[in-house]
């Protein structure tokens, strides 16, 4: 799966304060994201968020 940093990621599950779009910091083994809407800031493993994606948007598609 092709995520970069910059990327926003649409999650099937959301985070508590309700939101379901993260922002792509870092990625690597790990991702570290950004909550879209209370701007909390946490690190996953790979395998944990590859499986809860449900779409990614690239910001240089639009």
């Amino acid at each position: 799966m092709d995520i970069r940093p910059g990327d926003i990621l649409t999650m099937k599950k959301n985070h508590p304060c309700g939101a379901n779009e993260m922002y792509v910091i870092r990625s690597g083994m790990d991702f570290r994201l950004r909550c879209v809407k209370c701007s909390r800031e946490f690190l996953v493993p790979r395998n944990k968020i590859e499986k809860n994606i449900r779409s990614v948007k690239h910001p240089e598609e639009g």
